[in-house]
């Protein structure tokens, strides 16, 4: 069996990673950059094709990054997952999504634990960095692995490292942002740690496995149900006849025990909308009732529904139906400035508004064109035909959209994201 600990700090430690996307892409270039051999291994052959091509599928990784690497033969890709035999390190980073019944689906997890296990051979370390509920890298991932003969902690190391990616953040990336990570044993434990310290700035290893599966979760349950509580005080201050904007504002300039969030159309994107489910999935299987992740997630989920009735409210204010208006909708993206719509409240708002009889287009400089309830969109331009629209409706604020311009040339503006901030004009309509 191979000094693992000597291999690692050799940089001869042959790394894999299992699911090249958002996730497993930064990181696996981290690892090349950083003077290790890196084996991409992906179960989409476009993405494979891709990838070999030089070309990049995240949006947050440049062409030439992927080029410079495969140049220096740092990295490479393939779907023969029988090479997995080759790597010393194998690192999961595969989807975990939510079935319609807000469940936990690991059949991702499951898969690639079954290829690790085929090849599996002493002396490997694997870590699971897929979110996921407290208890999968122990009770799932740790038995299909050890059908393989071989003893997790004596034969071979296995241990949990949550991702920590931010798509479109400018300041914080792989190497800059710490890494939490926790094994079944102590071994585990250190030698991720170890593997890690090449590739980002500083780890913060923890006394197990389970510990380093619910930080990912609390983080994201932590920002559910603070952005469900600004959402209802949306609803309250809406009630109130109050700028819940101009609220906040006043409330930031506390220097101490305040930290501020801001209330939206929705929640989207691979995290926050998921990740609690997670948690609250795995109390209610111990028979706890995960209150606050419940609540948060009832109120969040209904705020399209409470941006349709403002719409109604607003067309009528105007003499206009909902039904009969022309709607442009301003941003579908899940956050500003990056491509991505996974769970984007802006999608649910595209549906409902269809459903009312109006006739709704979008805008989006990310996303060229979508699929709504079977029917194929482009983005249309913004341009003087904004006018044409009865009302303009800003889901995503993207920073390289002129807004004033927007207002400018806008019937109305029902403002979900206080994108016009610090204008006054009686065509705004906010949130």
């Amino acid at each position: 069996m191979i000094d693992m600990e000597k291999n690692i700090r050799e940089k001869k430690c042959r790394i894999a990673i299992i699911g090249f996307g958002y996730v497993g892409m930064p990181l696996g270039l981290e690892f090349a950059g950083s003077g290790f051999k890196v084996t991409a291994f992906e179960v989409d052959h476009k993405k494979i094709a891709s990838v070999k091509k030089g070309k990049s599928h995240v949006q947050d990784v440049p062409d030439s990054e992927i080029k410079k690497l495969l140049a220096r033969k740092a990295l490479r890709i393939t779907g023969d997952f029988s090479e997995l035999k080759k790597q010393d390190a194998i690192i999961v980073c595969v989807p975990t999504p939510l079935r319609k019944s807000k469940d936990p689906d690991v059949s991702y997890i499951v898969s690639a634990a079954m290829a690790i296990r085929k090849n599996l051979r002493k002396g490997q370390l694997i870590i699971l960095e897929s979110t996921t509920y407290p208890g999968t890298t122990r009770e799932l991932v740790l038995p299909v692995l050890e059908e393989s003969g071989l003893k997790a902690g004596r034969d071979f190391y296995l241990a949990f490292s949550p991702e920590r990616v931010d798509p479109g953040n400018k300041k914080y990336g792989i190497k800059n942002t710490p890494k939490v990570v926790g094994g079944i044993d102590r071994k585990s434990t250190e030698l991720s740690a170890l593997l890690y310290s090449f590739a980002v700035e500083k780890v913060f290893p923890v006394s197990n496995c389970e510990t380093a599966e619910i930080v990912k979760l609390l983080e994201n349950t932590f920002r559910a149900v603070n952005i469900a509580m600004i959402n209802e005080l949306a609803l309250m201050c809406k009630k109130l006849g109050l700028n819940v904007w101009e609220v906040i504002e006043a409330a930031k300039t506390k220097p101490f025990g305040f930290m501020p969030f801001y209330p939206g159309p929705g929640i989207g994107g691979h995290c926050i909308p998921l990740d609690p489910h997670y948690l609250g999935w795995k109390m209610k299987t111990l028979n706890f009732e995960p209150r606050f992740i419940e609540l948060a997630g009832a109120i969040n989920s209904s705020m399209p529904e409470h941006v349709i009735s403002m719409l109604y409210e607003i067309m009528s204010r105007n003499g206009k139906a909902l039904s009969r208006s022309r709607v442009l909708i301003v941003g579908l993206a899940y956050k500003p400035d990056i491509a991505d719509y996974r769970e984007s409240p802006a999608i649910d708002i595209f549906s409902l508004l269809e459903k009312t009889g109006a006739k709704v287009e979008y805008h989006d400089p990310y996303i060229p064109f979508i699929t709504v309830g079977g029917k194929k969109h482009r983005s249309a331009p913004l341009g003087g035909n904004v006018s044409a629209y009865d009302c303009v409706l800003i889901i995503t604020n993207h920073s390289s959209l002129d807004y004033r311009l927007l207002l400018k040339r806008s019937k109305l503006v029902f403002d979900a994201r206080n994108a016009l901030k610090g204008l006054v004009s009686p065509k705004i309509y906010r949130l």
